[in-house]
């Protein structure tokens, strides 16, 4: 029963990697891809982008929390800023979790973004933006523009049963 979160800016290759790792996790194991969420909202009126990815990454969150609390080991796949880690808290409560970050180089993510076959991002500054907001010292990030997924994968696995990315409760913390 927990939560791994599969982080890092658009093109860090989230995708490819958390499909290369799903064998390597145990069962009983549930999938939450992210840009999925997007498609919930049909008609966003005067909300733009930036008013709903909080709603997005909050609500991708609470879906994982009765996977988690049935004995699930849930992975949620998606671009969350590592300041989204207090919000995580206080959402999944006493459910322990992981914040797993890729941080390829930018020059990286920008090219993995316009060359999507569906979907392809080739706004420069804005994907430039949002990578700043990945680049926040607070959560050790994997920042290699060379590993393929099934290895970055590997990786990802032992940290996790090393307990590499488990983000602690602040409270616990404090009596240390």
């Amino acid at each position: 029963m927990s939560v791994i979160f599969l982080s890092g800016p658009i093109g860090a290759g989230k995708t490819a990697v958390a499909k290369a790792l799903l064998p390597l996790l145990p069962a009983p194991l549930s999938y939450i891809e992210g840009d999925t969420f997007w498609s919930f909202i049909r008609k966003g009126g005067e909300r733009g982008l930036r008013d709903n990815f909080p709603v997005l990454v909050r609500s991708m969150t609470a879906a994982a929390v009765p996977f988690s609390r049935s004995g699930f080991r849930v992975l949620i796949d998606f671009s969350i800023p590592p300041a989204y880690i207090d919000t995580a808290r206080k959402i999944l409560k006493d459910v322990p979790f992981d914040f797993v970050l890729l941080r390829p180089s930018l020059r990286v993510c920008v090219e993995r973004a316009a060359s999507r076959e569906e979907g392809a991002i080739t706004d420069y500054v804005m994907l430039k933006n949002f990578y700043a907001r990945f680049e926040e010292e607070t959560v050790e990030a994997i920042c290699d523009d060379d590993a393929d997924p099934a290895s970055l994968a590997r990786q990802i696995a032992d940290g996790l049963n090393q307990g590499r990315f488990r983000v602690l409760d602040r409270s616990l913390l404090q009596g240390l």
